[in-house]
């Protein structure tokens, strides 16, 4: 059933967009006036250490590591927040927790979580006004359907996935989003599991590229896997782990409706007979998804005119049978999902772009999710005059030209008695119990000397500490709807 809803602020959004961006072309690309195409594929949920190129033993993934040795690895690159929805809010808005709309996984019933508002700028509302198509496929998660958030309405011309991050949960849904319509998958009922969505949406990003090869686009790819649940088709990938972990111990769900049938509650994750198996054949099919799209860009002769970026939205996660200790997900780094150790937010990043990133590359630049807007509009030749938290790093990519430096990276967490975390330069500071019954914990780390954050400095360094506290407090607004501290919380009560 075809479906229209109502969206009176996008023409006066537009007129405003119109005097907010400019054309610029930046030197990297006065040569050929041709805007590249630019793909961001966003894994969900995997560590730092899960792709072979960053040191991972057991996984296959032989087309991420070759997108790393044709191209730049990113060895200092955070994500945008810890868990999901905030993540991709700091990807979307150029804006870190303390100023980005979203900063928390809010739920909104029966589907979805809490909406972008519409008057935000958005790297898809930038690329849409610069005359890129635009199009995002899997998981969305920053507004319900038809709201003010829905991917359509904050500058996607195409979506297809999950709106809902929560029915994300599940890999075998009954149905899926295609912009405002939903699309019935008649192999799934819930009970029965015939149609894997990631597949099904690998197919319509695919598709997207054919569409819109004759102009630049703009493909937003946020994958679902390797998010719990753990589940994989009985295919040759999964087969193969079953044999490499041919000693498996089940994992059995203790939550209530885990299990599909009739009385599945659609949060809870599956239990499995093959959890090691199966997690690895998930990353294995990631790896095969971004295998795909670099064919698919070759045989249609767009390769050299296209920018991939690769990260993570999180660090890798403990739920639903994942057992990333024995995959040492997150390499040397402290902390899991959920975490403010690095651990818990630093991404495994890679930028591919023939004959334009040089193969072979790695960076040391401190970024964050947030300076890929500001990235995106200078390669597509906007100028963008709206107050970003974001830098471009495009003289990073290209090896010329002087990159501008961050004065501080800032993080937040909502759950856990509340968490905070700056970065300045090589020193890191994290402040938990924000908000909960206890007092505030402080800890300072010299990330440059102790990179798996096993020491807390701060009772050696005092001045530091009370220079990084100072920052902390200035570095958020106050949001109504994501109250963190003890003032603001109560306040809102």
């Amino acid at each position: 059933m075809n479906q229209t809803y109502p969206f009176s602020a996008r023409s006066i959004l537009r007129l405003a967009f119109l005097f907010m961006i400019s054309c610029a072309s930046p030197p990297e690309q006065e040569a050929s006036q041709t805007p590249p195409n630019i793909i961001f594929i966003l894994a969900d949920d995997l560590g730092y250490g899960d792709i072979g190129v960053f040191g991972q033993q057991y996984i296959d993934t032989p087309n991420l590591d070759r997108l790393a040795a044709n191209g730049m690895i990113f060895t200092d690159f955070y994500s945008g927040a810890t868990v999901c929805a905030p993540s991709r809010s700091a990807f979307m808005t150029g804006l870190h927790t303390g100023h980005t709309p979203i900063r928390g996984n809010t739920e909104v019933e029966p589907e979805g979580q809490s909406p972008m508002p519409d008057s935000v700028l958005t790297v898809a509302k930038v690329l849409r006004e610069a005359g890129y198509a635009t199009g995002a496929f899997g998981k969305w998660g920053l507004g319900f359907p038809g709201s003010e958030g829905d991917p359509v309405n904050q500058g996607f011309e195409k979506f297809f996935g999950y709106n809902c991050q929560r029915y994300a949960h599940r890999y075998y849904p009954d149905y899926l989003w295609d912009n405002f319509e939903k699309v019935d998958l008649p192999g799934n009922d819930w009970t029965t599991k015939g149609d894997f969505a990631p597949d099904l949406i690998q197919q319509e990003a695919l598709r997207f590229i054919q569409k819109n090869k004759e102009k630049p686009f703009f493909l937003f790819r946020p994958m679902v896997m390797p998010h719990a649940e753990l589940a994989a088709p009985e295919d040759e990938i999964l087969a193969k782990y079953k044999v490499k972990f041919p000693e498996e111990k089940a994992f059995v769900s203790t939550r209530a409706g885990a299990d599909y049938g009739p009385d599945m509650s659609i949060p809870a994750y599956q239990s499995q007979l093959y959890p090691h198996a199966t997690f690895a054949a998930m990353v294995e099919r990631i790896d095969k998804y971004v295998g795909e799209i670099v064919a698919e860009l070759e045989a249609l002769g767009l390769a050299e005119n296209t920018l991939i970026i690769f990260a993570s939205d999180n660090g890798a996660h403990l739920e639903g049978g994942a057992d990333p200790e024995f995959f040492d997900s997150n390499g040397i780094y402290r902390g899991h999902k959920r975490d403010l150790y690095e651990g818990g937010i630093r991404t495994p990043m890679i930028a591919y772009w023939p004959g334009k990133v040089k193969a072979g590359a790695q960076s040391d630049f401190i970024g964050a999710f947030w300076d890929l807007l500001p990235t995106f509009a200078d390669l597509a030749g906007v100028k963008v005059d709206a107050q970003l938290d974001g830098i471009s790093f495009v003289p990073s990519l290209f090896g010329t030209g002087e990159q501008k430096t961050h004065d501080y990276l800032y993080w937040e967490f909502h759950e856990q008695g509340g968490k905070q975390a700056v970065r300045q330069g090589n020193w890191k500071l994290v402040k938990l119990q924000v908000f909960g019954g206890e007092e505030p914990v402080f800890e300072l780390y010299d990330l440059s000397t102790d990179p798996s954050e096993t020491t807390d400095l701060s009772d050696k360094n005092p001045e530091k500490l009370a220079e990084l506290i100072a920052l902390i407090d200035q570095a958020r607004t106050p949001n109504r709807k994501f109250p963190l501290l003890k003032s603001e919380r109560n306040a809102s009560e």
